[in-house]
């Protein structure tokens, strides 16, 4: 597989377990402050065993900063969207599929140097 590729696969696990941490304890607001936070510290911690491979790996396959950075925000989006139908219940809006698709034009234009030489 392509750096790119492990690259996306990285990220994808890395954003799975920020937005978990991030976002999971909303499903538990009974519960103190203090525990939900170290519960995010201990779950996010296992967020950069994967974004900082994945970065490194997407850099030396010849992605730039700038690049890294939208197929991270891209994979987020994803992952968010998924998190917020599957886990917490909520749906998705047009309005939800407008801003992605804004996203993915973010991409081609990043990317637009890679399929055609500036």
């Amino acid at each position: 597989m392509s750096g790119w590729v492990w690259t996306a696969i990285l990220l994808t696990i890395s954003n799975a377990f920020m937005t978990l941490a991030w976002y999971g304890h909303l499903k538990f607001p009974a519960k103190a402050l203090w525990l939900v936070v170290l519960a995010s510290w201990g779950i996010a911690f296992f967020e950069y065993w994967f974004v900082i491979p994945a970065n490194r790996i997407g850099y030396a396959s010849g992605l730039n900063l700038a690049q890294l950075k939208i197929m991270q925000e891209v994979i987020t989006l994803l992952v968010f969207a998924a998190f917020m139908v599957l886990v917490m219940g909520e749906r998705l809006k047009w309005n939800h599929a407008a801003a992605f698709l804004c996203m993915i034009a973010a991409v081609a234009f990043v990317f637009l140097d890679k399929l055609r030489p500036v």
